[in-house]
């Protein structure tokens, strides 16, 4: 099926952005090395907007928020085991992508809190049928390197500002004609392939990434 004018629109302005926030990172690495950062990035983001969606689905007609439920023991516990049904993860309310921009405008932020946050999504699958698919998922991210800079606040500074803005990058509108996600990832690792040197072809999706956005837009159906 042809693309129509609209979604030529979409994607050039996607690609955009995308290369921008790139270049954000590209003077501390090479392709081969801040890909990883972006394309982490742009994944935690697709988990969390998708946890915020099915917990406003099963708390549909309950006047209670994500974040009254979660403090509540037994909504929690609900909360957890529809999460885990439906996508094979849970993600706590300080730790949604939304949370840490709150942060990062807030200037509350530290790349601390999304190591973090990252190992316990990972957790949050143990024992579970998701558990092979999560752990390691983030491993090629790596938050404490130096190349992000040669200090917490440093690492912090740059990460806020890739995540910034990635969170201007609409994946979820309901106007969107383009699949968002899975543009980004083939325009990135195109990109990258190039700048690299590189055959398209040894810059992949990653195999759990492709079996977790399968699972996941199926909602575990």
């Amino acid at each position: 099926m042809s693309i129509t004018e609209k979604q030529r629109q979409q994607q050039a302005e996607l690609h955009k952005k995308l290369w921008s926030i790139a270049n954000d990172l590209r003077g501390n690495m090479d392709a081969s090395e801040f890909r990883n950062y972006i394309l982490g990035l742009i994944f935690y983001r697709f988990l969390s907007e998708k946890a915020e969606q099915e917990y406003a689905d099963a708390l549909s007609g309950e006047d209670i928020t994500y974040q009254e439920a979660w403090a509540d023991e037994e909504y929690r516990e609900d909360l957890k085991a529809e999460l885990i049904d439906q996508v094979g993860y849970f993600i706590e309310p300080q730790d949604l992508f939304s949370a840490m921009i709150r942060e990062i405008e807030t200037q509350d932020f530290d790349i601390e809190h999304l190591a973090t946050a990252i190992r316990k999504v990972e957790t949050s699958t143990l024992g579970e049928e998701s558990e092979n698919d999560f752990i390691g998922l983030f491993s090629d991210m790596d938050l404490s390197s130096t190349r992000l800079g040669n200090n917490v606040k440093e690492r912090t500074a740059l990460i806020s500002k890739v995540m910034v803005n990635l969170d201007d990058l609409p994946f979820v509108h309901s106007d969107m004609e383009i699949d968002m996600l899975g543009d980004a990832y083939e325009f990135l690792i195109g990109r990258f392939a190039a700048t690299a040197g590189k055959k398209a072809g040894e810059f992949y999706t990653p195999q759990q990434v492709s079996k977790i956005l399968a699972k996941i837009v199926t909602d575990g159906k």
